[in-house]
């Protein structure tokens, strides 16, 4: 209960200030998994059909917890050299159901600079949605002397606040079939997102990622059933005063993936307090059309481990509409070497 009210007090700053206001975005320790979450120059770089799920479930121990979910959508036209996509993404807090929900338009547009270089810039037409509820709050006048809890309060507040916004983004990626270098950048437009009437700008997220694929047999490639790879990665982003790092590698052992990362900026010091936030265990399957992924974030912070850590689970399906007596697109062009794009 006395979470819930601290909760409901942070809560009321958030209205009460939300000139200084900085809103961070939610992520995934699979980012790569998320790719249209990721990086609009991202969607259908499979050079097929893609639908796939995200979920994050983060201090699951908590009663301020948070969960994660985006499901998303991708086509390849060939015939155009571009990509289209659709992805539908919701984050909300468990107990007062502070929430966002965002649905999203991508387009990508696929350059062959040459026989080993590709380039593929994307866009982002977004509508999201902010609300709260304080239904699920419990207020100091609830309490009675014997510890029990009255089921009304005499506390008034407007239950049905809410925020809505249209927003850009922008994004690329250029790769050849062993390293790649991608970067994105969120809310353009750094809309109000004030549920209470206030000046509450999102600010822009910008986020840079990139990886190289080391092959460690000469079997390499996907078609041989028997790549065996690493891929060191990493991915940096930076919204508001907030900025963080992910960097590790991927050990590709067909059909499993393995992974792991380090997040955290340790040579970065916030008023005494290290940025050292988590080391994250992947474990992944891959077939021919479907990928599936599991992690867990170990929390490394002052949080500590009791919190729960975090849960991800990723899940693709790919699938092609073309001629199938024509050779696939993802066969006869450059693929991009990024592990879970398939």
């Amino acid at each position: 209960m006395i979470r819930k009210v601290i909760l409901f007090t942070a809560i009321y700053g958030i209205l009460s200030q939300e000139n200084t206001l900085q809103a961070q975005d939610p992520q995934f320790s699979q980012y790569y998994a998320a790719p249209l979450y990721l990086n609009p120059g991202l969607v259908g770089i499979n050079q097929k059909g893609r639908m796939g799920i995200n979920y994050r479930s983060q201090w699951p121990n908590l009663d301020a917890n948070f969960e994660t979910f985006s499901a998303y959508f991708d086509y390849h036209f060939e015939d155009y050299y571009s990509s289209a996509g659709i992805i539908f993404t919701r984050d909300r807090e468990g107990i007062a159901g502070l929430s966002s929900t965002s649905i999203g338009l991508q387009y990508a547009y696929q350059v062959q600079l040459n026989y080993d270089w590709t380039f593929r810039p994307g866009v982002q037409a977004a509508y999201y949605l902010r609300d709260l509820n304080f239904d699920k709050l419990t207020f100091g006048d609830q309490f009675d002397n014997t510890g029990q809890v009255r089921p009304t309060t005499g506390e008034n507040f407007n239950t049905g606040l809410n925020a809505r916004f249209f927003d850009l983004s922008f994004g690329g990626v250029l790769y050849n079939p062993s390293i790649w270098l991608g970067g994105a950048l969120h809310h353009v437009l750094e809309p109000n997102q004030s549920i209470a009437g206030g000046n509450a700008p999102l600010p822009r997220r910008f986020s840079i990622h990139g990886g190289y694929r080391i092959p460690l047999s000469p079997r390499t490639t996907r078609t041989d059933f028997g790549e065996r790879t690493i891929t060191p990665s990493f991915n940096y982003r930076t919204q508001g005063d907030f900025d963080q790092l992910d960097i590790g590698a991927y050990f590709t052992l067909d059909p499993i993936l393995v992974g792991l990362w380090y997040r955290g900026i340790p040579i970065k010091n916030t008023d005494g307090v290290v940025n050292n936030e988590a080391l994250i265990f992947m474990l992944g399957m891959q077939t021919n059309r479907t990928t599936f992924g599991y992690s867990f974030d170990y929390t490394l912070s002052d949080l500590g481990i009791g919190t729960g850590g975090a849960h991800e689970i990723s899940i693709a399906y790919s699938f092609s509409l073309g001629d199938p007596l024509k050779p696939a697109a993802d066969v006869r062009r450059l693929k991009c070497p990024i592990p879970f794009i398939f």
